[in-house]
């Protein structure tokens, strides 16, 4: 990398892809949230269940995302892992008011970590506590208890409270993803 590209990356002049994989299980919120960071042209009115993945983008400060919304759909869940290998970071949506799969999300969770394409890297993971609104949902104080995320000691993660269709709390997680990646990729570039 040359000095002014080093030097346009370090004051945030030149945009940065990036890409990230949006995971979870089905109807946690997943494209509901990649759709609310999209620019006010691109957005679509009806969120219909992803079938595989689609792919979208967005930009938050000096990073251009390339969002893999990745179906949540157990028949479908086998193709994460052919994302992992080139992403820079994970947003995992978790719904907090589907207490009887929480257990599966777990698996799904402990699968993703185990995984020698991302157990190998400091890759920043987001997890999302969606669905907060509802009034059977679990703190993500729970959910984060539930999940065992504290064991993650290998990797920096962030869990935030959040509802997708309101926009609630959507800002603050992705405001943190973005300067962890940033982190994560001068960490690789030095």
């Amino acid at each position: 990398m040359g000095l002014f590209q080093k030097l346009a990356n370090f004051l945030g002049v030149r945009k940065r892809e990036v890409n990230v994989l949006v995971v979870g299980l089905n109807n946690s919120g997943k494209s509901t949230i990649v759709n609310s960071f999209k620019n006010e042209d691109d957005k679509v009115c009806e969120i219909v269940p992803t079938v595989g993945f689609s792919v979208e983008k967005f930009q938050n400060k000096s990073l251009a995302f390339t969002a893999f919304d990745m179906s949540g759909h157990g028949r479908y869940r086998d193709l994460w892992e052919h994302y992992y290998k080139d992403c820079h970071g994970i947003i995992f949506v978790i719904d907090s008011s589907d207490r009887l799969r929480l257990v599966v999300v777990k698996e799904e969770l402990d699968l993703l970590l185990q995984h020698p394409d991302i157990c190998q890297k400091k890759i920043p993971i987001l997890f999302f506590a969606n669905k907060m609104d509802c009034k059977d949902a679990l703190s993500s104080v729970k959910i984060a208890a539930a999940l065992g995320l504290d064991k993650i000691m290998d990797k920096p993660w962030h869990i935030a409270a959040s509802n997708a269709i309101t926009g609630d709390g959507l800002q603050e997680g992705v405001e943190w993803l973005t300067e962890q990646i940033r982190e994560f990729l001068n960490y690789r570039n030095s």
